[in-house]
């Protein structure tokens, strides 16, 4: 078969335009910068070359929308994981009373001592109460009136050991413990006097306790070091 050649030269504006021509198969294309012209029989195809900058351009401008979209996918589990990480939530937190002893307590009588201490006995402990400057070991965990958790030795998985009625607990816990007897529990309503005078500046994600504001303590007395040896 014969072969014809065809050329389109596009005129753009100027004399001095390159055409390049090849003649191969019935196929002639010409090139006239930068716009690609192929003829084929009598069909024309004209197909505009984009520019390098523009392809880079297109290119950044996706590559941006990618790592946008991975930030935000990432952002969203780091915040979950954050919420999670601040705190179990309030039903969920280690307590020594629970929904059961909550509605029991309402039916114990409130004892109120003559410094303004107010407790009430959840269990009676057995044998006798620990004499001034013992060494005490206690669970305990430790509210504010709305029963938000500001400290407590349950989450922090060990008893607290401390001489009792020596000042180095608030006035209100030793009080509070030396009336106690092993194995008892009792939740405390400490009076402003006697807990803390200048405030406690707590943990993060917990409450702030105010100076002087009441605060509410169940505590457990698990064990008197020595206590027990006395009595054999």
């Amino acid at each position: 078969m014969a072969s014809s050649s065809s050329t389109l030269l596009l005129p753009l504006g100027s004399s001095s335009g390159k055409r390049i021509s090849a003649n191969y198969q019935g196929i002639s294309c010409a090139k006239v910068r930068g716009v690609l012209v192929r003829c084929s029989n009598s069909e024309l195809t004209v197909k505009a070359a984009r520019s390098r900058g523009y392809m880079d351009q297109f290119c950044l401008t996706k590559r941006r929308d990618m790592i946008g979209l991975l930030l935000g996918v990432s952002s969203l589990v780091i915040d979950s994981f954050e919420a999670e990480g601040a705190g179990l939530p309030p039903e969920e937190k280690p307590r020594l009373c629970d929904g059961s002893c909550e509605k029991e307590l309402e039916n114990i009588p409130m004892v109120t001592t003559e410094s303004g201490l107010q407790y009430k006995d959840i269990k009676v402990g057995q044998g006798p109460s620990p004499p001034v400057g013992f060494q005490v070991a206690a669970n305990y965990v430790a509210m504010v009136p709305s029963g938000q958790i500001f400290d407590s030795s349950l989450e922090k998985g060990q008893v607290y050991i401390f001489r009792v009625g020596s000042g180095q607990v608030i006035k209100g816990l030793d009080e509070g413990i030396l009336s106690m007897k092993i194995g008892g529990k009792r939740r405390l309503y400490i009076p402003g006097s006697l807990a803390f005078p200048k405030g406690l500046n707590s943990a993060p994600g917990r409450p702030r306790v105010a100076p002087s504001s009441p605060v509410i303590f169940d505590v457990s007395l698990e064990y008197v070091p020595g206590l027990e040896i006395e009595e054999e």
